[in-house]
């Protein structure tokens, strides 16, 4: 080494140098992998050496292994470390033992030898050189026991991977696990109060990466307009644009916050619109683009950006949030969405209507897709593995691209997103940040938690002031909301005390008396006090106004510092010269305590240091606990890979998988979770995940494993009914609420709570108080300072009572749920954003509740349910009157209107004048009067015929009598929802969601609506009709049914029995020729019972039996009675379809034509035979149109009267619309039978028959004519499965069936399926 070395060049002494080679030599590689580590090592330019020390590799390892030996012999103590080699050692069992044995050997070897051993030919030398070649196996052999683990391998290159700490890592320092330092230049300080460590900012990107910048000028026309305004691409959207702009690989992006991956996403979207551009022409109607951002805050951002950029090529964005939802017709017209992973997953949940939006999906650009850490993060994985799943099923591409900040396990995530490594991964590590930083990590030595903060305080302050003396702005982030405030004051009243508050003060000028202004007309107390003095506080629970003040003014500099929560990191780019983060302990609802600050979370505000367009660097400071210190330091200089939160919430997303339709049996589910990032990590982390590591040896897809994941989650959805779920068999189905708890985002402990609380009958209280025990507010906490103001609320505007008090979670939601209704302003900071919260999902639970009552078919509580939902969505209680819903009266006129005990019904009989009145105002008489008419209101009418004495149908019709006006209606439609209810058992037999059109409204048109309904004996004295105004209060109205006048059918006799006959066979027919027909010996036993009627009499028969049971060879009977004893007549023969008409022509022209020499002429609308042809057939085929059309001149036609027999196929369509037609056919055969004196025979066809006897007495049959056997007598016997489908529009339904279809077709057994 030392011909090749000098200790100056290479600042390592020689020795140092031969330990790290001789580490290297006896790693248990082989020599290829060997060559590439010592080339990274030692150099290319040391290609002689390398050469040398492979090949002689053995000799030098047993070498170095003899003079250790003799080393050991030499020195009197005994054992002594070698010089060189690496100063730990890991021995496995074997070597171990090998190494006592050798240290007893040479022990021995010192003794005098005995004779005994001679006579054994014991040598200690050459077993010492046995043991040698042992113990050089097992140092050789891998530390773990099973040979099948493998080696370490170099990790792979890739392309566009830029990561400094992985080249560091594969480097040989690396290789001996030596810990990898901080930066040369780093300082610690440390005094009394804390320590403190100083990593200066790091060195830029290698010049060569991304320096051929490309210019816009050269893009094509579109993307030229996108990029309007910039001159060129920046480093990083120079690498990735080949891959963005002309391909359509998947993509993973991973570099620093601020580094321009906006860009990149712009690059992909404009991929996507040029492939869909025809002559010039953008098909707008072929494509959506899908942007999931994680945060409302960042939708919005994200919205304005995209938005003014794509709108020159028309390009239409809109945000698709809980804040912002769209109708049908805004999406349809809508090319790209901003939404975040909730809403999206909510979108893609639901089968109906949103089918054909998540079909039309050809780009999917999911931002911070490092949020897979989060508790969030499933929703992500939820979404992937759907989007991946409906890719390989439809075999329709889309393209995903994930954004994320530098995250340390970028294959894994590459891996999951379906990313090819050489193509669409692009990591970007620190070096590429636009502005590079400088990074401070201060920990507070005080354990006393009151001194603590005090101290931190204290720290936090001095680099605030630091910062600002310089004229730099400062970001402070605190963990919890009402701590923003805290801090702020606390930062403020320092500066105050030391006479330093003028650093903080804001310049005087015309824009600060403007902001001074703005900010004084804010609701926010805390806002108006702090802005004078140059600090500010920013947090989600902010009004949005307030929000946009604060970031408004801290761009313009008009704020020095600004306090805020994690929440502006992630949401909004609103970069700082200096982020200092106070404390690093953050409270988890879930486990109710407080946890250590992600590491992900730091490098996202860290990600808002320095401002690029006036920063050379910026800085961040983190001050934390003293044992916190090193657990940052470690962090940020080496992460720890990203886990997948999946598990926590498998079975909420099992149960929309399952209620999709995507997911049917343990088989798919197991399918469905190898898409997810939690298979991924759980093949490379199983011990994170709760495996052992023999599970991952022995079963390496993990299949046993995520088999009995998804057997845990089905049984906890089969105990909770969202599904059903059939251990043996292993399928799933789905259940009414489990589809509601999909569809309404309702997580499966709320699901429990539900069925263990909702009752048939409930007061409202009740209701908000199961409400305000959801799973969905468990993270609310009741804190000490609150206390009063809610005690106040609660004496003072809650309208109901509220069990639990003030002291519990719920008894808090229910009082905020209460004080929301009533419009109570909240003076608590942490109310605030705790009502905002508890008011936008108390709706959705109190929907979904409703939507459970109405499948449960409970009238009482689905009307109290849907008038809550109405209530939390208006802010009105139900004893209010319904006119405050129009913003243009005023609360002095609905005051009054109120005293005066005004309903809408008296109000809609008094003239305006009157109305000016009775309020003292004339002039709003008719304001109010306006108002009175614009709400919704409706005239229904039942009229009732039974069916059956079981079924009754109704036939609804309804008037609207309001006036629409677009500014209070919209302009598409009114919501209601209809149902019949039975009062005296409180049961729903019918539901229906009704929507009235603009037009409808304006004409007045009446609706119709027809359904059937259950009815029961004894009679019940009525039923309601209910209509209820979906988004109104106020709009109800009912019709009753009576049944005091109701005539229900006769009761039909029972079916005709099959009787035990003994087959009769063909011979009975007494004709050779007729014989001939048949291949088969017998008939079969409803033939034999009929025979005797069909072939011996004359009679008119009805023959009702099951489809496949021979009918058509009893109307052969008939017909072949009519050419045995009437030669001259004729037999017609009416089947309903042509299609029919054909089938019997193609079978008779051959059987009866060509056998039997008889004539059968065909009568359709597609074949008329001339006049001849028809008189001369013996046998006519005919549909039921043409037949009517034929016998209505039958004076003057001679054949309609030499008919003999009339045979109608399916007479059972007499109930349908072509009924009449029969009825007329039949009616006239009777007429003309009875002016030509020749009786006509009439046999009717038809399945089996309810009401047999009432069609016999209408076609003149007696007793013997009728028979109507039972559905279930057929000769083959059939089992029928009904499955049925939910879901309200005919294509979405129809695609839920595809799957259980396929399975059955596929299954054993095959299945009919009626809709």
């Amino acid at each position: 080494m030392s011909k090749y070395y000098s200790e100056a060049d290479i600042g390592l002494s020689i020795e140092d140098l031969c330990s790290t080679v001789f580490d290297v030599l006896t790693s248990s590689k082989t020599d290829t992998e060997l060559q590439n580590d010592l080339f990274e090592f030692l150099g290319f330019d040391r290609f002689e050496l390398i050469q040398s020390l492979i090949q002689n590799r053995k000799q030098i390892i047993k070498t170095a292994l003899m003079e250790e030996e003799n080393a050991k012999k030499k020195t009197e103590a005994g054992f002594s470390r070698p010089t060189y080699g690496c100063q730990v050692t890991i021995q496995s069992e074997d070597e171990k033992r090998l190494m006592k044995q050798m240290r007893k050997d040479e022990k021995r070897g010192d003794r005098p030898r005995t004779d005994d051993m001679e006579s054994f030919n014991f040598d200690p030398k050459t077993m010492r050189m046995q043991r040698e070649a042992a113990l050089l196996a097992a140092a050789t052999a891998p530390i773990l026991i099973q040979q099948n683990r493998g080696n370490y391998k170099i990790p792979e290159k890739y392309p566009n991977v830029f990561d400094s700490m992985a080249e560091a890592r594969q480097s040989s320092a690396f290789i001996a696990g030596v810990k990898m330092s901080l930066s040369e230049d780093f300082r610690r300080n440390s005094n009394k109060m804390y320590e403190e460590v100083i990593i200066p900012h790091t060195e830029t990107a290698p010049a060569n990466i991304g320096n051929n910048r490309v210019p816009v000028d050269q893009l094509d026309e579109i993307g030229q307009i996108a990029f309007k305004g910039t001159k060129e691409l920046n480093r990083i959207q120079t690498v990735v644009f080949p891959a963005a702009y002309k391909t359509n690989e998947n993509l993973l992006i991973c570099a620093p916050t601020g580094a321009g991956k906006t860009n990149i996403a712009m690059l992909t979207i404009l991929h996507e619109i040029k492939q869909h551009i025809s002559q010039g022409v953008i098909k707008k109607d072929e494509f959506k683009i899908i942007y999931v951002a994680p945060m409302k805050a960042l939708a919005a951002e994200m919205v304005r950006n995209f938005g003014t950029r794509l709108e020159p090529l028309g390009i239409s964005v809109r945000e698709l949030t809980g804040d912002m939802s769209l109708t049908k017709a805004e999406i349809l017209k809508t090319q790209m969405m901003v939404t975040t992973p909730e809403k999206w997953d909510v979108v893609t949940r639901k089968s109906t209507g949103d089918v054909a939006l998540a079909q039309l999906v050809k780009l999917l650009i999911i931002d911070e897709v490092h949020l897979l850490h989060d508790d969030r993060g499933a929703v992500i994985e939820s979404l992937v593995a759907r989007t991946i799943r409906q890719v390989e099923s439809s075999q329709n591409m889309i393209r995903i691209i994930g954004l994320s900040a530098t995250l340390p396990n970028y294959l894994d995530v590459a891996r999951f997103l379906h990313v090819n490594p050489y193509q669409g991964l692009f990591f970007f590590d620190g070096r590429f940040r636009p502005v590079p930083l400088s990074q401070t990590f201060v920990g507070v030595k005080a354990t006393n938690r009151v001194q603590q903060l005090q101290e931190m305080n204290t720290v936090c302050y001095e680099k605030v002031l630091e910062q600002v003396r310089q004229g730099y702005q400062t970001m402070v982030f605190v963990h919890a909301r009402n701590d923003t405030v805290r801090t702020a004051m606390v930062l403020r009243d320092m500066a105050k005390n030391k006479n330093e508050i003028g650093f903080f003060l804001p310049e005087q000028s015309r824009q600060y008396g403007e902001a001074q202004k703005t900010t004084m007309k804010s609701r926010n107390k805390q806002l108006k006090d702090l802005f004078p003095d140059g600090f500010a506080t920013h947090h989600a629970g902010m009004l949005r106004q307030d929000r946009n003040i604060v970031e408004k003014y801290f761009a313009a500099g008009l704020i020095k510092c600004l306090v805020c929560t994690a929440t502006l990191a992630w949401g909004v780019n609103l970069p700082a010269h200096a982020v200092i983060i106070k404390g690093t302990q953050i409270y988890d609802a879930k486990k109710g305590s407080f946890v250590d600050l992600g590491i992900l979370d730091v490098m996202q505000i860290f990600g808002r240091a320095g401002r690029p367009q006036y920063d050379k660097f910026g800085a961040g400071t983190i001050i934390t606990a003293h044992d916190k210190l090193s657990h940052y330091l470690s962090l940020m200089t080496r992460q720890n890979p990203i886990e997948s939160q999946f598990i926590n919430s498998l079975t909420d997303n099992l149960n929309a998988e399952i209620s999709l339709g995507t997911v049917t049996n343990i088989e798919e589910a197991v399918k469905w979770l190898s898409y997810t990032y939690l298979y991924v990590r759980m093949r490379c982390n199983p011990l994170a995940y709760g495996l052992n590591y023999n599970m991952a040896e022995t079963d390496p897809m993990l299949e046993a494993y995520r088999r009995e994941l998804i057997t845990a989650a089905g049984r906890k959805l089969d105990k909770a009914q969202m599904v059903r779920f059939d251990e043996r068999t292993g399928y799933f189905a789905s259940t009414d609420l489990g589809r509601i708890a999909s569809h309404f985002y309702i997580k499966y402990d709320t699901v429990e709570v539900i069925n263990e609380n909702l009752k048939t009958i409930m007061t409202e209280a009740d209701v908000v108080a199961v409400v305000s025990k959801a799973q969905e507010f468990d993270q609310i906490k009741v804190r000490e300072d609150e206390m009063t103001e809610l005690e106040e609320l609660m004496s003072e505007t809650c309208v109901m009572q509220v069990p639990g008090g003030v002291e519990n979670t719920y008894g808090k939601v229910n009082i905020l749920m209460q004080a929301f209704v009533s419009r109570q302003s909240v003076d608590s900071f942490s109310l605030v954003s705790d009502q905002a919260y508890v008011a936008q999902n108390a709706g959705r639970i109190m929907r979904a509740l409703f939507e459970i009552c109405l499948k449960k078919s409970w009238p009482i509580m689905a009307g109290r349910l849907l008038n809550l939902c109405k209530t939390i969505d208006k802010r009105l209680w139900g004893f209010e009157n319904p006119l405050r819903q129009f913003p243009t009266l005023s609360q002095e006129i609905l005051k009054k209107i109120e005293d005066k005990k005004l309903t809408i019904d008296k109000l809609k009989e008094m003239d305006h004048k009157e109305i000016g009145h009775m309020v003292h105002h004339v002039r709003m008489g008719s304001t109010i009067k306006k108002c009175v008419n614009q709400l919704p209101a409706l005239d229904l009418e039942a009229s009732i015929q039974p069916i059956t004495r079981t079924v009754l149908r109704v036939r609804l019709t309804i008037t609207p009598e309001f006036k629409w006006d677009d500014k209070v209606h919209g302009t598409s439609s009114e919501p209601f929802w209809i149902w019949v209810e039975d009062p005296d058992n409180n049961h729903i037999y019918h539901s229906e969601y009704f929507l009235l059109n603009k037009k409808q409204v304006q004409t007045g048109e009446v609706q119709n609506l027809v359904f059937t309904i259950p009815i029961f004996e004894p009679l019940p004295t009525q039923y309601y009709v209910k209509a209820i105004s979906d988004r109104w209060l106020g709009s109800q109205f009912m019709c009753p049914i009576s049944f005091q006048h109701l005539i229900l059918p006769e009761r039909h006799p029972p079916h005709t029995e099959l009787l035990d006959l003994q087959p009769l066979p063909i011979s009975a027919l007494n004709d050779p020729m007729l014989e001939t027909l048949y291949k088969f010996t017998h008939f079969n036993p409803i033939q034999t019972q009929i025979f005797h009627c069909l072939y011996h009499t004359d009679k008119n028969v009805l023959l009702g039996a099951p489809t496949g049971s021979g009918k058509t060879i009893a109307a052969e009977m008939a017909i072949f009675r009519v050419f045995r004893e009437y030669p001259n007549h004729k037999a017609v023969y009416i089947a309903p379809l042509k299609a029919l008409v054909r089938e019997r022509m193609e079978d008779w022209k051959v059987r009866i034509e060509k056998k039997l020499g008889k004539k059968v002429v065909e009568l359709t609308g597609d074949v008329t035979p001339d006049m001849r042809a028809i008189a001369g057939a013996d046998l006519i085929v005919t549909t039921p149109e043409k037949w009517d059309g034929v016998s209505r001149s039958w004076q003057t036609r001679n054949y309609v009267k030499a008919v003999a027999v009339l045979i109608i196929d399916e007479i059972h369509l007499l109930g349908n619309d072509r009924g009449p037609v029969l009825e007329v056919i039949v009616s006239r055969t009777n007429f003309i039978s009875s002016h030509t004196s020749k009786p006509v025979r009439v046999v009717g066809l038809s399945t089996a028959l309810a009401n047999a006897r009432d069609l016999a007495d209408w076609l003149a049959i007696s007793q013997m004519g009728l028979y109507n056997f039972r559905p279930s007598v057929r000769p083959v016997p059939l089992e029928v499965h009904i499955h049925g489908f939910p879901g309200q529009h005919y294509c979405p339904r129809m695609a839920t069936m595809n799957k259980p279809t396929f399975q059955e077709l596929s299954g054993s057994t095959a299945a009919n399926y009626i809709e």
